[in-house]
């Protein structure tokens, strides 16, 4: 029996059911992601219109990026270990952070008339998670094997970003979201993968909430990359 057939056994279900479940369960996945992308946005829109809350939000300093690092690392636990209310308060509670964190700088960027850049950033993130995410879900090889390679890139490259905070150092910068862009490249393939394997290893039972956490991955990886392509921009704009 082949692996495809094993997997359709293993889900219960004919193979043209079972590919129609998965294209509803991934675009479950995106809707979700991009429900949180938009939800970011609205965040820095109303940032920009109420200066108090955009002065409040910047005073907070590490406040978010350490709500983003706790939530990042407790979230997927309580998404598939809770109720699907626990599940959606913690997606969008993650939401809520990642744009308490980068609203600010993305509100004080239109601001300052850089609206071009930001859209920029937007754009080629987006082409580069589109093709990196279809790669990922396309691609018959496993990539698995970097998970390992990945994690540990991923714990680099969070040090790094952190020295450079007291360093400063526009050059070091550069090196860094030059990296963590490739590397985001890589993961986000990846992530696609994992979450389409985990509908075909049996998520058919805990579809919605197997959904919000396949969200809650990309969009971190997609804002991740946003962030890292913006600054990439203002740098050699500079």
């Amino acid at each position: 029996m082949s692996e495809t057939e094993r997997l359709y056994q293993r889900a219960g279900t004919g193979a043209v059911a079972f590919d129609e479940g998965l294209r509803k369960y991934m675009l479950g996945v995106y809707n979700y992601m991009a429900m949180g992308v938009a939800a970011t946005a609205l965040i820095a829109f109303f940032f920009l219109t109420n200066p108090a809350a955009l002065q409040f939000a910047a005073g907070l300093r590490f406040l978010p990026f350490i709500g983003v690092l706790a939530l990042g690392w407790l979230a997927p636990r309580m998404i598939f270990n809770g109720s699907k209310a626990v599940a959606h308060a913690a997606y969008w509670g993650y939401v809520a952070l990642w744009g308490m964190l980068i609203g600010p700088f993305v509100a004080f960027m239109v601001g300052a008339g850089e609206a071009l850049a930001v859209a920029q950033a937007f754009f080629i993130s987006a082409s580069i998670f589109l093709a990196m995410s279809l790669y990922g879900y396309t691609t018959k090889k496993d990539l698995s094997p970097w998970g390992k390679f990945l994690f540990m890139a991923g714990i680099g490259f969070l040090v790094l970003i952190v020295m450079n905070f007291f360093i400063q150092s526009t050059m070091f910068s550069f090196f860094i979201s030059s990296g963590v862009i490739l590397f985001i490249s890589g993961v986000t393939a990846y992530e696609t993968q994992m979450i389409k394997n985990l509908y075909a290893q049996g998520a058919t039972e805990m579809n919605e909430r197997a959904a919000i956490f396949g969200a809650f991955a990309l969009y971190g990886s997609f804002v991740t990359l946003f962030i890292h392509v913006l600054n990439l921009l203002g740098i050699m704009r500079d």
